[in-house]
């Protein structure tokens, strides 16, 4: 793999193997990140007796190496049912942070990033999570243009 770890670096930032780093780390898998003398993040390894983790839960079949020149593969066959996920109307719980998220709509508003109208959800109690999240990304991506 030394050959290739210059072109590495460039496809997968630090940031991101760190975090793919930490659930290695939490399923029981070797990174090379934690590597004390020569780190190497883009090195993870699967020992052939490896086992999940309890609480984790993989969807599919996964066939581990025995040896350095297999690679790790998750087999997950397509299923056919459709998976519906609630949308829950967004409900923080703490006024510190309700009273912040409205600031931070009601400031995208007032710059002219968003329409008021989902100031005006926010406010009546009828914003969805999905609906937050969505809208916190937009304002996120227009804000920076």
């Amino acid at each position: 793999m030394g050959h290739c770890r210059g072109s590495l670096k460039t496809l997968i930032d630090v940031d991101t193997l760190t975090k793919v780093g930490t659930i290695a780390r939490k399923l029981g898998i070797t990174w090379g990140g934690d590597w004390v003398r020569r780190i190497d993040r883009p090195h993870f390894e699967v020992k052939a007796n490896w086992k999940m983790t309890k609480g984790y839960k993989l969807e599919g079949q996964v066939i581990v190496p025995s040896n350095s020149k297999m690679k790790v593969q998750l087999i997950v066959e397509d299923k056919k049912e459709e998976i519906t996920v609630a949308n829950t109307t967004w409900n923080p719980g703490s006024p510190a942070i309700r009273t912040e998220t409205e600031n931070f709509i009601a400031q995208a508003v007032k710059d002219g990033i968003i329409q008021s109208s989902h100031l005006k959800d926010l406010q009546n109690g009828t914003m969805t999570t999905d609906s937050l999240i969505g809208l916190y990304i937009t304002i996120q991506q227009r804000g920076n243009k």
